[in-house]
C-alpha cells in the first residue's frame, strides 16, 4: 500500500454537515442568551463578576452580528440558528428602552455633568450645558480653584448657587436647606443636598459623585462605590421633602445590583441608551438623573465638552410621582 493510499484511509470519513459544524459557536450564543436573561444571578463573589456583566449588559448584543459572521464563515446552520437565542433575549430585555414612545416633556429641566478636573474649557462646557435651557445644573469633579469660573459662566441663567468640595448645584430658582452629605468619609466631600424652591413647590436635589471602580488583582473593585451608594440611599430614604432628584456621576449603571439600595428608592426613565463614558466612545451610562416623588420623563446625552464624560439632560414632571 502506498503512502498516499494510507493517508487517504486516515483522512477519509463522513464530512460534517452544516448541522454538525459550529457546536462551540452555538454554545457561545446560548451562554450569551443566558447572561442576558439571568444577569442578576451572576454572583459577585468572584471579583464582582456580576457587577461587571451588568455594567456592559447591552453590549452582549454584539454576540448576534459576531455570531452570524462566524457561523457563515464556518458554514454552520446550527450556529446561525443558535444566534436567534441571544437576539430574542436582547429584544426581550431592552425592547422597552429602544421602542419609540411619546413622553411628556416635563416642567423642570435638570442637567448633570462630571466636568472633569482636567477640563480647562469652562466657557465651552457652560455653553453646552446652557444650550439645554436647564432649570438646575449639578456638577461633579469641579476643582476648588475653578468653581467660581463656572458660577460666573452660568450666573445669568442660573443665579442661585451652592457648592461643597468638588460638587455644586446651580439653579434658576432660590435654594434653601443646603448641607453636605457624608457618603464615605471626611475626605470624600462629594455630595451636596439643597432644596430648589420651584414655583411654590420644594424639590430636594442631591448632587453626588460616587467613588470610581477599578480593575485590580481582585477583579472588578467596587467596595468604596458600593459603600457610598449605601450611604446616599440612607440619606435619600431619610429625606423629608417628598419630591427628590438625585443626580450625579454614580460610577455605576442602573442594572448593577450592587447599587440597588439606591435604585430601589428612586425611578429612572425606562427607555434609551444614553451612554456617557468615556466621551470619546461611550460604552456605559454612569451619569444619571433619578427621582422620588416626581417623574423623570426622559434623559438624553448632550454634546461633548472638554470632559471625559458626556453631560445628560433630564426632564422632570413635578406633577406626577
Amino acid at each position: 500500500m502506498t503512502v498516499d493510499a494510507r493517508h487517504a484511509i486516515h483522512t477519509s470519513g463522513p464530512a460534517k454537515t452544516a448541522w454538525q459544524r459550529g457546536r462551540l459557536l452555538a454554545l457561545g450564543s446560548v451562554l450569551a442568551a443566558v447572561l442576558l436573561l439571568a444577569h442578576e444571578y451572576v454572583p459577585n463573589r468572584w471579583g464582582n463578576l456580576g457587577s461587571l456583566v451588568q455594567s456592559f449588559l447591552p453590549w452582549l448584543g454584539l454576540a448576534v452580528p459576531l455570531g452570524i459572521l462566524a457561523a457563515l464563515l464556518r458554514r454552520s446552520a446550527l450556529a446561525v440558528l443558535a444566534v436567534l437565542l441571544p437576539l430574542a433575549a436582547w429584544i426581550w430585555v431592552f425592547l422597552p428602552q429602544v421602542r419609540p414612545e411619546a413622553t411628556p416633556p416635563g416642567d423642570l429641566t435638570v442637567v448633570q455633568h462630571n466636568v472633569d478636573a482636567a477640563n480647562a474649557d469652562v466657557a465651552g462646557t457652560a455653553e453646552v450645558l446652557l444650550a439645554a435651557d436647564p432649570d438646575v445644573v449639578t456638577l461633579t469633579e469641579v476643582p476648588y480653584d475653578v468653581a467660581e469660573q463656572y458660577t460666573e459662566a452660568l450666573a445669568e441663567a442660573l443665579p442661585y448657587h451652592q457648592s461643597d468640595g468638588t460638587v455644586g448645584i446651580w439653579s434658576r430658582y432660590p435654594l434653601k436647606g443646603v448641607r453636605s452629605v457624608d457618603i464615605l468619609d471626611e475626605s470624600w466631600n462629594r455630595c451636596l443636598r439643597a432644596v430648589v424652591q420651584y414655583e411654590g413647590a420644594n424639590v430636594a436635589v442631591y448632587a453626588a459623585h460616587l467613588p470610581s471602580v477599578r480593575f485590580g488583582s481582585g477583579g472588578f473593585e467596587t467596595v468604596d462605590r458600593n459603600a457610598a451608594a449605601q450611604r446616599l440611599a440612607e440619606a435619600v430614604a431619610a429625606e423629608k421633602t417628598e419630591a427628590v432628584v438625585a443626580a450625579g456621576d454614580l460610577n455605576a449603571v442602573l442594572a448593577d445590583d450592587a447599587i440597588a439600595p439606591l435604585t430601589n428608592l428612586v425611578t429612572a426613565p425606562t427607555r434609551g441608551f444614553e451612554f456617557t463614558y468615556p466621551a470619546v466612545f461611550p460604552v456605559a451610562q454612569i451619569d444619571h438623573v433619578l427621582a422620588r416623588g416626581v417623574t423623570v420623563t426622559d434623559v438624553r446625552a448632550l454634546g461633548e465638552t472638554g470632559s471625559d464624560h458626556l453631560p445628560v439632560v433630564a426632564h422632570v414632571d413635578t406633577s406626577t410621582p
